[in-house]
């Protein structure tokens, strides 16, 4: 693929992530995300066969982002407990469309065909959660943390950072470090006094 056709498919990617943010999935024409860029249909379906593709590389994309950041923290060597403070700082410090890109995830995945979706749960497990169960699960075979469910460990701490995924309620900026903190240290250590 030549340089300019790598800009579209780059520059498609960008626009239509940010429309889908915006519209959803099944709100979003292709004729929009055409329309958005200045470009013909035609020049958007040589890049991406559909709308499906087209969503599925945004979050492969995504994924791809999310999984190289685990690791670098996964591969520091600090205890569990700091892993999960650095993943959490690490997502939620990014900007509002890059941490609505896993709700979006989330919460649209719905309108893919059933292939697509086992595919990119699968992804989704390897690359993202699976990555998060393994920092929690070493952090309990060191003793560090209680052995409880990994399942529900994981699920508790996305579930107290899924708020923030959304730009109306954190607006545009990073989430504040304090915020962070709080979250995490809430997490690790609970709200009993």
């Amino acid at each position: 693929m030549e340089n300019s056709e790598l800009g579209l498919a780059e520059q498609i990617l960008k626009i239509a992530k940010h429309l889908f943010i915006n519209k959803g999935y099944y709100g979003l024409a292709m004729r929009e995300i055409s329309d958005e860029l200045g470009v013909s249909k035609a020049a958007l379906y040589y890049h991406f066969k559909d709308k499906e593709q087209l969503f599925l590389a945004i979050l492969q994309a995504h994924l791809d982002e999310m999984e190289a950041g685990i690791n670098r923290i996964a591969a520091e060597s600090a205890s569990s407990a700091d892993q999960i403070r650095k993943f959490a700082e690490y997502v939620l410090s990014q900007p509002a469309e890059q941490r609505a890109t896993i709700r979006l995830a989330s919460q649209e995945i719905v309108h893919l065909s059933p292939a697509s979706r086992k595919a990119f749960g699968k992804n989704y497990q390897d690359k993202f959660v699976g990555k998060i169960q393994a920092i929690l699960q070493s952090g309990m075979e060191a003793g560090e943390f209680r052995v409880i469910q990994i399942e529900v460990a994981t699920w508790t701490l996305l579930g107290m950072m899924y708020p923030y995924f959304y730009p109306a309620h954190t607006g545009e900026k990073p989430v504040p470090r304090e915020t962070i903190r709080e979250l995490v240290d809430i997490y690790l250590r609970g709200i009993e006094k």
